[in-house]
């Protein structure tokens, strides 16, 4: 991607890091305490928030707290602080899979991220280095995979709850951006028979509520026909069936993995491609840096310069 001289100069002085892992929160009545990842650079004050949700995933660590490296690096080497947690679907933990929620605990998923709002403090005690240097009131969520599903229902996306026919709509307002990687979209007939069957909390999928402001990252190959009938347009559902202010990504010959964004050289990855993963660091970051920043031109410079580029990766809408 073609890089503006401005654009260069953000990038390429990356701040040192510090990683910080497990950070425990007791969670009475949880299956087990949450365990949580938290990245940041290593100097600067008010520093804004990212809530990560990881996917479902193949792998054993990917989907926990040691995955997602190459966004996680790059938005904590940039400005942002990293919270990462285990959400109970991670193979990590090994639950009883009569584990009450199982096998996606979709909504403990969510709890989860609302725990962590609820005790930043808690949080910034447990790592010294960053005692006193969170933005409280500038937080975002992204999620990749089953974890946009987590960040739609979090953005004020609502579905009805296969167990109690009741609807469950965990909106947190603490949140006031988000980026939605490879998203799972709308139920009804646009799931697959396997899918309809095994996961009916997707059948009532439903984003006329997610308003919150929200950057929505597809890739073009993304057929994903174990879950949707409707082939890569269905992860562009969050996108164009949402209202407010929102934004779509879409990465030519990206397939699920978006490149590569939960590991470096993660063998589940289809269409392995460090330049993809590097738009999709660039672009996810400076929407959240315009989002939480105001008059921030971090987006509209990027955009910009996809649209510049003689051989783009990508194209971005917006509405």
């Amino acid at each position: 991607m073609t890089e503006s001289t401005d654009a260069s100069a953000t990038f390429r002085s990356p701040a040192q890091v510090l990683s910080v892992a497990p950070v425990v929160l007791p969670a009475p009545g949880r299956a087990v305490d949450l365990e949580l990842r938290v990245s940041a650079p290593v100097t600067g004050d008010a520093l804004p928030v990212i809530l990560l949700s990881h996917g479902q995933g193949h792998s054993d660590h990917l989907s926990s707290l040691n995955g997602y490296a190459p966004l996680v690096n790059f938005w904590a080497a940039h400005g942002f602080v990293v919270i990462q947690p285990t959400h109970l679907s991670s193979a990590t933990l090994s639950l009883d899979p009569e584990t009450p929620g199982a096998p996606l605990y979709w909504r403990s998923r969510a709890e989860d991220m609302t725990l962590v709002l609820d005790r930043l403090d808690e949080i910034e005690a447990a790592v010294p280095q960053l005692r006193g240097r969170l933005d409280h009131d500038k937080v975002a969520v992204a999620g990749h995979s089953m974890g946009g599903q987590t960040a739609s229902l979090l953005l004020g996306a609502r579905l009805t709850d296969p167990q109690d026919g009741k609807v469950a709509a965990p909106a947190d307002p603490r949140i006031k951006a988000g980026v939605l990687l490879a998203a799972p979209g709308r139920g009804g007939d646009a799931l697959s028979e396997a899918a309809a069957r095994n996961y009916p909390l997707f059948l009532t999928m439903d984003f006329s509520g997610m308003r919150t402001p929200a950057l929505v990252v597809a890739g073009d190959n993304d057929d994903s026909p174990h879950l949707t009938v409707r082939g890569p347009d269905w992860h562009a559902d969050p996108y164009t069936l949402s209202p407010g202010s929102k934004s779509l990504l879409t990465l030519f010959g990206g397939e699920h993995g978006l490149g590569g964004v939960s590991g470096y050289d993660v063998a589940e990855t289809t269409d392995s491609d460090p330049a993809r993963v590097a738009a999709v660091q660039r672009l996810t970051w400076a929407y959240l840096r315009t989002e939480l920043y105001p008059g921030d031109d971090a987006w509209q410079r990027e955009c910009d310069a996809l649209a510049a580029d003689p051989d783009p990766l990508g194209r971005v809408e917006s509405k």
